[in-house]
């Protein structure tokens, strides 16, 4: 299916982009005409099969390694990506820790809290804080942070991957202030994904997945690269009076509204 050439011409970044959800955005990304920088911790071959793809719909892509945890891994992974590139047009700040292994509250640990804290929380306000003030340098630029719509529920199940993804949208809502007018930040919220990650959890595998489908409007869990789209929508032109929003994505499930 031809896809719109959003970003012909452009440079994206897309954090955690070995796999998931990341790797998707980072090759629909290419799909639309951008070179993309694909940032990755521990996943090297993953991110080297996801520049294998962006270099197959025929841009560059470019690998950078980074601990977002860490404000000297953040300060050197942007030096990098701009040395390399010249300019970023859109940054998606995709790493995020959602606690998986953790069936109950019941099983929180503080170990757990601190790195979904650690990595949600402040990677994300490091990504955005450092790579927002090259965009604002260069002369605009649009952030795209992955959120969650748990904000609407909360998690019994994980209550600091909750906490953590409101944090999310006050760091969001306050760069977009600053940042403004010339950098947009928003928040793309997507419900349910079935990744590899999802489909192998203890949960969806006893029957949680059904559920979810059957209490969903639209009737499916979708993959990643459906949502990819959607997701970049909020670094384009069409999105352009957009900022501090929070766009969801998920099949209806939540039907958040006024």
């Amino acid at each position: 299916m031809a896809v719109p050439q959003r970003f012909d011409g452009k440079t994206v970044l897309v954090t955690g982009a070995g796999t998931g959800f990341g790797a998707e955005i980072a090759v629909r990304a290419a799909r639309e005409g951008a070179d993309v920088a694909v940032h990755y911790r521990s996943s090297r071959a993953g991110a080297e099969r996801t520049a294998a793809r962006i270099e197959e719909a025929g841009r560059k892509a470019f690998l950078v390694a980074a601990d977002i945890a860490e404000w000297d891994h953040i300060k050197r992974m942007a030096d990098e990506v701009w040395d390399h590139f010249g300019h970023v047009d859109a940054v998606v700040n995709n790493v995020g820790d959602v606690a998986r292994e953790q069936m109950s509250w019941r099983d929180i640990t503080e170990e757990s809290i601190d790195h979904v804290l650690a990595v949600d929380v402040k990677g994300t306000m490091l990504c955005t804080h450092e790579f927002g003030a090259r965009l604002l340098a260069q002369g605009g630029g649009a952030i795209v942070n992955i959120g969650s719509t748990v904000v609407v529920r909360g998690s019994a199940r994980a209550p600091q991957y909750a906490a953590a993804k409101y944090g999310v949208i006050g760091l969001t809502k306050s760069y977009a202030h600053a940042f403004a007018p010339t950098v947009r930040v928003n928040v793309f919220a997507p419900g349910f994904i079935e990744t590899e990650a999802t489909l192998g959890r203890r949960d969806w595998q006893s029957g949680r997945g059904e559920t979810l489908r059957a209490n969903t409007p639209l009737g499916r869990i979708p993959g990643p690269a459906e949502l990819a789209g959607a997701a970049l929508f909020l670094a384009t032109e069409d999105a352009a009076h957009v900022t501090g929003g929070f766009l969801i994505a998920d099949g209806g499930y939540n039907m958040v509204g006024a």
